[in-house]
């Protein structure tokens, strides 16, 4: 292992695990072969249940690249165009009453629509708040089970900008987006998804329960204690239920390798081809450009990480290899400072700066 470039990354790891309370798994993959599946801390902390490459953490907004799959495979059987308008799709109960008349599907999947996000991390812009947990003080998170529930928390916020004129990162836009595919196929977003994305990537251990259902090998998602000496919180209260268009899917590591893997070699969904996700649309900053759900880095590194209370998560794959990275996480950098400098360091010493 001593060989291995990522030993220090190992070394810092668990280091956390021990000092800080760092849980999750790092793995790379190159095609068909694992070279690492690292696991550290615990899934079930009140049990003493550590994670295991099985263990299937919440994903937050990496599951993202699952909505967009899916509206694209729904474009694919004819149900709606990527450059449909979404006032010609959405009756007007299903979409915010400020929506531009001019922001089409395409719009929403590059996050170019200008639609104003339900929790606005741009201080200078409407619907800035500075602490997730905050949207909880408007509507009860116990009650977005169906994600039409979050439309009151955007749908009379103005545009932040006309449609098609710059990137501006909406998780509203998502949360329409999986409305939207719930309405044209007729089936509730989770089994939309489930059936149409998942199954056929071969992601058996993905989907979207509900937190306050018991399922097995699911991890819980972990807050810092309110001062030293307290017990760990979970985040049950911070975060909705039930996964949507905008994040929460629960997934293996090996689930999110396997589609990334789906992503780049394609022939997996009705319609849905790599260049149909890949092509970057719009410039994001940085090396980086959006595609559809997806980033791209300018040397063709492509994937998407997702954080909420309670939830770490990176994936990143290297198209001209395979060369998968993913981390999973049931703390966030709130609890374990030293997980992003973590994920920097392994993503640089297995997929270069």
């Amino acid at each position: 292992m001593s060989a291995h470039p990522w030993q220090s990354v190992l070394d810092e790891a668990h280091r956390l695990e021990a000092e800080d309370g760092f849980s999750g798994i790092l793995r790379v993959s190159r095609g068909e072969e694992v070279l690492l599946e690292s696991c550290h801390g615990l899934a079930d902390r009140a049990n003493g249940i550590p994670v295991h490459p099985g263990t299937r953490f919440a994903t937050a907004s990496l599951s993202k690249m699952f909505t967009a799959v899916g509206v694209l495979d729904a474009a694919g059987r004819g149900e709606v165009g990527v450059h449909d308008r979404v006032v010609d799709v959405l009756p007007p109960e299903l979409r915010p009453r400020t929506l531009s008349p001019d922001v089409t599907v395409h719009h929403l999947l590059s996050h170019t629509s200008g639609v104003a996000d339900y929790f606005e991390e741009d201080e200078d812009l409407p619907g800035y708040r500075e602490d997730y947990g905050d949207i909880w003080d408007r509507i009860p998170n116990y009650r977005v089970r169906d994600y039409a529930a979050l439309l009151p928390l955007f749908a009379d916020l103005p545009p932040v900008c006309p449609p098609g004129t710059t990137y501006h990162y909406s998780n509203a836009g998502y949360v329409l987006l999986g409305i939207l595919l719930s309405h044209v196929s007729g089936m509730p977003f989770a089994e939309a998804v489930t059936t149409r994305v998942l199954g056929p990537a071969g992601m058996a251990d993905s989907g979207y329960p509900a937190f306050d259902e018991v399922h097995p090998d699911v991890a819980a998602g972990y807050l810092p204690p309110l001062a030293p000496g307290l017990p760990w919180r979970t985040n049950i209260y911070s975060v909705h239920p039930v996964g949507g268009g905008d994040g929460g899917a629960v997934a293996t590591a090996s689930d999110v390798d396997r589609f990334l893997r789906a992503v780049q070699q394609g022939g997996v969904w009705r319609g849905v081809s790599p260049a149909d996700l890949l092509t970057p649309r719009v410039r994001a900053g940085g090396r980086w450009s959006v595609g559809y759900g997806v980033e791209v880095r300018d040397d063709g590194v492509f994937g998407k990480d997702g954080g909420d209370p309670g939830v770490f998560s990176v994936s990143l794959r290297r198209p001209e290899d395979g060369t998968t990275l993913v981390v999973l996480a049931n703390v966030d950098e709130e609890a374990v400072p030293g997980l992003p400098d973590l994920t920097r360091a392994f993503v640089g010493a297995v997929l270069g700066r």
